[in-house]
């Protein structure tokens, strides 16, 4: 493959074109007053410096020249390789004017302040859903496409995300790093504790914009925004009956087994707990 450039400009540039396997070479800043562009070929963008193009050029040939002397990372710009050295030094030089947030790079902060700006500029063209970082839109996608590149060398189980895959790797370890203060009770995953922790503090963040009621986790809003929209997305693979909440559902499910509650005072039996627990107040008054 080559990649050319193309000068737009009245002079010609004896050096128009850059091999994809070549490692590089210095270019002098040469800034064009006439209104001198140069255009990559393959995609087109355009840039007034040449050493800019050069440099936009080995995002299609990969060429990455610069390496980490630490862990052998090569990196197509030498200012990436720069703020690279920060993970192996710990520094984190680029505060966030809000917050005071450190990072080590310098995009790790622009990501950042979306947090404050609510800002979500990466849409999904299949359902429209918005993200503040790409990466979640990348993964995202997968959830319409199926795809599922990250596979479990121990069991064979596909994952959409590499951060998830990692984290599934510990239930073959059996690693728990998050351990709840309160209970002691650990997790594989940071995101597991914060929900297990709202059960101590009764935290309830998500509210229903129709009725007010109140939910600990975003899957119970959404499950009971259900009894609102009418929708029964639960279905009983016995008798076909549908459901707003699988909670409905499990609890529907009883009835088409054997299994009973019994009350250890009188032995009467019941198809639900809840109905169990219910009864038991009777004797307890």
């Amino acid at each position: 493959m080559e990649a050319s450039i193309e000068s737009t400009g009245k002079d010609s540039i004896s050096d128009a074109f850059v091999k994809a396997s070549g490692t590089g070479t210095d270019v002098q800043d040469i800034t064009y007053i006439d209104k001198k562009s140069f255009t990559c070929n393959v995609c087109g963008k355009n840039y007034s410096q040449k050493h800019n193009l050069l440099r936009h050029l080995r995002s299609h040939t990969n060429e990455k020249p610069y390496s980490c002397d630490i862990c052998n990372k090569k990196f197509s710009e030498k200012c990436h390789l720069k703020e690279h050295y920060h993970k192996h030094t710990n520094e984190k030089p680029f505060s966030c004017e809000t917050c005071g947030k450190k990072f080590s790079r310098t995009n790790d902060l622009k990501v950042h302040y979306r947090t404050h700006t609510k800002e979500k500029p990466f849409s999904c063209i299949t359902c429209g859903k918005k993200f503040a970082h790409e990466i979640r839109l990348t993964i995202h996608i997968r959830l319409h496409t199926n795809e599922k590149p990250f596979s479990c060398d121990t069991c064979g189980k596909a994952f959409s995300d590499k951060t998830n895959l990692k984290q599934h790797f510990l239930s073959h370890t059996n690693e728990k790093f998050y351990s709840c203060n309160t209970c002691g009770k650990e997790f594989y995953r940071t995101c597991d504790l914060n929900r297990h922790f709202r059960t101590h503090t009764n935290d309830k963040p998500f509210s229903c914009n129709t009725c007010g009621k109140k939910f600990s986790y975003k899957s119970s809003l959404k499950e009971h925004m259900n009894v609102h929209t009418g929708k029964k997305p639960f279905a009983c693979d016995t008798c076909g009956k549908e459901f707003s909440q699988k909670s409905t559902l499990r609890q529907h499910l009883l009835t088409h087994t054997n299994i009973k509650f019994s009350c250890i005072t009188c032995g009467k039996e019941f198809s639900r707990k809840s109905y169990l627990n219910r009864h038991f107040l009777l004797h307890k008054n």
